[in-house]
């Protein structure tokens, strides 16, 4: 037996959900929190980040509730000027870190890094070897359990052979001299990202190949960003396209008809709809890059040759294979987020996993019995498909009219930018977000109803319909 440390909670991971959930559960309840994390610090997956990324949304909609991540600025040059500021990893690891030594400073949180869950609310310092326990009373709190598999720590899908030179994204920064042909693994924001990088640096489109086993669908940065009355003209495009779909992929084609969605060819229809938000000025640039590889997964590399179930492609022998092919988010069945056993974090709206944290924490913080915290914040699933992104929708709404009727969330949400429906004061009387917001809300209801039939819902009235 190990150290025993009293404690109200005990938060496995410091990631973004973990950070958040426990911001908004001291703000608003006197209690102790212990954080464990196996990494060196707080920021989970930001911490092992590829250099050149980029949050794909803005600053604004991530991080705790009672801190702004960066300023809050408009961009004022490059292709992005009048979008709001993304922050970049430095930027998100230093801020974490700001968070976690103000909650350290406060009193309620201790935090161990370094350390290895072992389960049983026990713990083990992968540094030292000592090992620690959190009283029974502790309520565990499960972060991960949707939490992202990245290439920097997830080996390649596929099988590599002898002399094949194959690196994780994070290494494309080390090249130290040009292959004749760069071989970017994935159909994801990661591999998107990998492109973009590579043109910046003034390699030749067609010295990339593209191997992509699925097309995706992509939002357009423009047409969500923190200021209410974008938000509501896409959600209002979003729920009137719907209305009129006869098919979730008719949905697709209608919102990037409206300018809401965005794919990379045109002459393909995309089946992945995982929707990281992207520039117009990006989806221009990728579009220069003609070689790209549709053959489903990638089995194996060789020295000269990609092989795939439906066969080989060819590539120049000293071509170097870019793994940008890791998962991802999981997948996992949506569950109640309160159980006897644990509180496991996940999207309590549609698409914004910090702000789905923070309400969590909140609602934690402010009532006292479960089965009342699991009717206020109902998960909703992470989106791979059209049909999943529509349903993802539908129980997102559901959700978000669950604790919009509760004056004290309504109140506490209206003051936090996670949350994306936020209407500022300032902006209330405002005629062009009066205008978007009511034609929203006219149409929200036969939206969702229609999305869930295209979705294939039968029941949606709680996380068992997932």
């Amino acid at each position: 037996m190990g150290a025993v440390i009293a404690a109200d909670y005990l938060v496995v991971g410091a990631g973004a959900s973990g950070m958040a959930f426990v911001d908004a559960l001291i703000t608003h309840a006197n209690v102790h929190v212990v954080m464990v994390d196996r990494r060196h610090g707080p920021g989970g997956h930001w911490l092992d980040a590829y250099p050149f990324v980029r949050l794909h949304q803005a600053s604004d909609f991530y991080g705790v509730a009672s801190t702004l991540l960066g300023e809050g600025r408009l961009q004022d040059s490059g292709p992005e000027a009048g979008l709001h500021e993304r922050a970049t990893a430095p930027e998100i690891c230093a801020y974490y870190q700001r968070v976690l030594q103000r909650m350290v400073g406060s009193g309620r949180v201790e935090f161990h890094s370094g350390c290895e869950y072992l389960g049983g609310r026990a713990f083990v310092s992968r540094v030292s070897g000592r090992r620690f326990e959190v009283t029974e009373t502790a309520r565990l709190v499960i972060t991960d359990y949707l939490g992202p598999d990245i290439p920097a720590t997830t080996p390649p899908p596929f099988g590599i052979g002898a002399g094949a030179r194959v690196i994780p994204v994070n290494d494309l920064v080390k090249v130290t001299e040009a292959p004749s042909r760069y071989v970017i693994v994935g159909s994801g924001k990661t591999a998107t990202d990998a492109c973009i990088w590579l043109l910046s640096k003034d390699v030749d489109p067609d010295a990339i190949c593209w191997v992509r086993s699925r097309e995706p669908w992509m939002i357009n940065r423009a047409a969500l960003q923190p200021e209410p009355e974008v938000f509501y003209r896409s959600a209002g495009d979003i729920m009137a396209a719907a209305v009129v779909a006869t098919s979730p992929d008719d949905l697709f084609l209608r919102l990037e008809a409206a300018g809401v969605m965005l794919r990379i060819d045109r002459s393909v229809t995309p089946t992945m709809a995982k929707t990281p938000t992207i520039g117009v000025w990006e989806v221009d640039k990728l579009r220069t890059i003609e070689d790209v590889v549709r053959l489903g997964h990638l089995e194996h590399v060789d020295p000269g040759r990609l092989q795939f179930a439906a066969g080989d492609f060819r590539i120049p022998a000293d071509s170097l294979v870019v793994h940008c092919a890791a998962s991802g988010l999981k997948y996992a069945p949506v569950v109640p987020i309160w159980q006897p056993q644990a509180i496991t974090l996940q999207p309590v709206r549609a698409g914004f996993p910090c702000f789905g944290a923070a309400i969590t924490g909140y609602v934690e913080a402010t009532r006292d019995d479960d089965a009342e915290k699991n009717r206020l914040c109902l998960p909703s699933p992470l989106p791979d498909t059209p049909a999943s992104w529509a349903r993802m929708q539908v129980m997102g709404g559901r959700a978000s009219t669950a604790f919009a009727l509760e004056s004290d969330i309504r109140a506490w949400a209206s003051r936090t930018t996670l949350n994306p429906a936020r209407i500022p004061p300032e902006k209330a009387d405002d005629p062009g977000v009066r205008a978007a917001a009511a034609r929203f809300r006219a149409a929200v209801g036969p939206g969702l109803e229609r999305m869930a039939q295209l979705a294939g819902m039968v029941d949606v009235a709680g996380p068992a319909a997932a």
